[in-house]
């Protein structure tokens, strides 16, 4: 709800049935705390709807009376310069305000380079598609021997021993098919597009 002024005339008063200050904290000086509430509360909405959310104005003049109130140097204050005492004490309250909003918007600041957040990055995942159809590609060019035995020893897990029994060829020849497979999926890989 905004601060509405409308209603400021009416809020010097206090009714018969308000609760009162205790005796000690109602005069000083000749003065009581509703009659600097009277005086003191349209000058102070004005200064904080400047400064402030127009919803929080009347919050913010409550807090700054309950707090010059409640201080142990009332009947000083109300002596000397209330009003001094309250603008301070609404600049004081602003401060706090707009510390605690900081703090609130680092506690809730979430980047969007986390992976939870940001899900899976699109480029990478058709970088990654990419690759794979590279690969794909300079594998079908490989001579069929060489990519059966490439197949057979990166997809199926089998050792350079097996391959080389299940084939009928030596250990070496199943090392150099091998080499030759790595090094087309090496420069499929490195190609860009």
């Amino acid at each position: 709800m905004d601060y509405d002024d409308s209603i400021a005339p009416t809020l010097g008063r206090i009714d018969a049935g308000d609760p009162l200050p205790p005796d000690d904290r109602c005069t000083a000086g000749g003065a009581s705390a509703a009659a600097l509430f009277g005086v003191q509360q349209p000058r102070l909405a004005g200064f904080l709807k400047r400064r402030a959310p127009a919803q929080d104005v009347g919050d913010l003049v409550q807090e700054c009376f309950r707090r010059v109130l409640a201080s142990r140097a009332y009947p000083r204050i109300l002596a000397e310069q209330p009003g001094a005492y309250l603008f301070r004490t609404a600049r004081h309250l602003l401060a706090e305000r707009r510390r605690t909003d900081q703090r609130h918007m680092a506690a809730d600041h979430q980047s969007f380079e986390e992976r939870d957040i940001a899900g899976p990055d699109p480029h990478a995942a058709l970088e990654a598609r990419d690759e794979m159809r590279r690969v794909a590609e300079a594998l079908d060019r490989l001579k069929p021997k060489t990519r059966e035995i490439f197949l057979m020893h990166r997809f199926e897990g089998l050792g350079y021993d097996e391959i080389a029994a299940a084939k009928g060829m030596s250990v070496k020849g199943v090392e150099k098919q091998i080499a030759k497979a790595m090094v087309a999926v090496r420069r499929a890989r490195a190609a860009r597009p």
